[in-house]
């Protein structure tokens, strides 16, 4: 394939254009006070536990959903709808849709 070059996280760009935008993207290139640049630190990091932590809650619904043990499934159906939970209580989620997928979720595990 074609070589990419990686500047920063999600910018690509070919080989002949990183000379042309190597000083375009800088971080904190917006901030000009130390709590700004320590807020666009702080949002990074948040970002990416807040990305962590649902990638996680998805990867346990989808387990869960495959199950085809009943008794497994109930056993693992709580400590998935806390995750649910606590994903809506930090706002990485709406309420309604954690709401919504609990209930799917015990709907497939009453027809197991």
């Amino acid at each position: 394939g074609r070589q990419v070059f990686i500047l920063e996280t999600g910018v690509r760009f070919s080989y002949g254009l990183q000379e042309k935008f190597k000083n375009l993207f800088k971080k904190n290139k917006m901030a000009n006070h130390k709590s700004a640049q320590k807020r666009i630190r702080s949002n990074e990091a948040k970002k990416l536990r807040n990305k962590y932590q649902h990638k996680t809650t998805r990867n346990a619904v989808r387990r869960l959903r495959a199950m085809e043990d009943k008794k497994e499934a109930e056993t693992l159906f709580p400590s998935v709808v806390a995750m649910l939970d606590k994903l809506a209580k930090r706002n990485i989620i709406h309420k309604n849709k954690a709401a919504n997928l609990k209930s799917g979720l015990q709907i497939a595990i009453n027809k197991l």
